[in-house]
């Protein structure tokens, strides 16, 4: 019938996963259609934590068909370990599972060349995870990455050391004469050879006609995004991006659909502003309040554990987003976090380095030399997280809410007030 999505609004980490969680009993599929196992996507519920990499965060409901699309890479290692997880958690992840065969593989060496790579940058570091995402996604634009049809293949074993030499080229001699890093290659790829064994005998398939078919079937399928829109190498804070297109768009490369299946686009933000490793960041804040909200709201990267950086809610930059997704839907996450405020800001438009108002209603290409021009807003002081109505939130927060939405032109369908399934507010 339709695809329905989810994308990240900000710089990742929005909490995606719980919505898609939430959203998952709708629908008769979830599927993810770019990023890697950089991504990091919780769920809590019934007092338990989960961590989901490159599995959809549908995996939790009986019900729901979970599609690893096109756009996705792969690395079997992480994906064997992520499976094996569910699986002792109780889930049959193989009758629920089903993995693009065009989906492209992260090796061994790939993790190697992009921990050479970040270190070869000094002060301008993009913050990579060093999980080895932009060179898998460099040799498949480049055509020479391996996918997972080719682990069928007899000729399987030859493109890997073809494609492994061609990266020991690009590392050069340091890494001939790194004994060390050898020996832990050579461990890296007996882990691989046995995880490429074990995952043959999951799903391994034509997802993009499995889709289709159950487009045409009048199936409802919810897509779910990895990091955020401005990590979209083309619409992000280039050059501190990652190497997909996480923006709306790429849910049709992604998955191999036409755009006229989308039916909502939902636009997934915290209710401030975060993010890992380089680049810009307008609204930060060096302060105490940057440190409230990374231990209110527990901002450490679900991935690597790294803390993130943390503002106030950045509209400008919001608005834009909403515009090149197409948000049809907002969902505000975290708004517990800003229970304790005295006051609440929230950015609306820049100032230039020389501190003149550049009356911006859209970013430039450059958000380093900008900086915020904020508005106040008086705090709730008021324990949010065990509302279940709108009508139950204090007045200074639902007056917070409605300048968001009002601002942005789009409805607030959903906001979360805790970290559990049940603490969601559906309007």
């Amino acid at each position: 019938m339709a695809i329905d999505l989810i994308v990240g609004l900000q710089w990742g980490d929005e909490g995606k996963g719980k919505i898609v969680d939430i959203l998952a009993p709708k629908y008769k599929i979830v599927t993810r259609y770019n990023g890697g196992p950089n991504a990091g996507h919780t769920i809590e519920f019934d007092g338990k934590k989960f961590v989901l990499h490159v599995v959809p965060s549908g995996i939790h409901r009986a019900r729901c068909k979970n599609y690893i699309g096109n756009g996705v890479v792969i690395n079997p290692i992480l994906l064997r370990e992520e499976i094996m997880d569910l699986e002792r958690a109780g889930i049959n992840v193989k009758n629920s599972l089903f993995i693009s065969d065009r989906a492209h593989i992260i090796i061994p060496t790939h993790c190697a060349l992009d921990k050479a790579s970040e270190e070869t940058k000094g002060n301008k570091k993009v913050g990579s995870t060093g999980r080895g995402i932009a060179p898998a996604y460099r040799d498949k634009v480049g055509r020479d990455g391996l996918r997972m049809a080719d682990i069928f293949s007899n000729s399987f074993p030859k493109k890997y050391r073809d494609l492994k030499n061609s990266h020991i080229e690009v590392l050069g001699d340091p890494y001939k004469k790194n004994r060390e890093l050898i020996s832990q290659i050579k461990k890296e790829e007996k882990k691989f050879f046995e995880s490429v064994k074990f995952l043959k005998s999951y799903k391994i398939c034509d997802t993009v006609r499995l889709i289709n078919d159950e487009l045409s079937g009048g199936s409802n399928i919810l897509a779910e995004g990895a990091q955020g829109t401005f990590l979209d190498v083309d619409h992000g804070t280039y050059p501190f991006v990652t190497s997909s297109n996480v923006i709306a768009g790429g849910v049709c490369t992604g998955l191999g659909i036409s755009p006229k299946s989308i039916r909502k686009i939902y636009g997934a933000f915290k209710a401030y502003t975060t993010r890992v490793g380089s680049g810009p960041l307008p609204t930060e804040l060096f302060n105490e309040t940057g440190e409230k909200i990374r231990k209110f709201g527990n901002e450490f990267g679900a991935t690597t554990g790294r803390p993130r950086r943390c503002g106030w809610l950045d509209l400008v930059a919001l608005k834009y987003a909403c515009i090149i997704n197409g948000v049809t839907d907002l969902v505000v996450l975290k708004s517990d976090v800003l229970d304790t405020f005295d006051k609440i800001k929230v950015c609306t438009g820049y100032r230039g380095k020389n501190n003149k108002s550049l009356n911006m209603d859209w970013p430039p290409i450059d958000l380093s030399e900008v900086k915020p021009i904020y508005r106040t807003f008086n705090g709730w002081k008021v324990d949010t997280t065990k509302c279940r109505k709108f009508d139950d939130l204090p007045k200074e927060m639902t007056e917070y809410l409605n300048f968001i939405s009002d601002y942005l032109g789009v409805i607030i369908s959903y906001i979360s007030i805790g970290p559990d399934r049940e603490q969601t507010i559906v309007i």
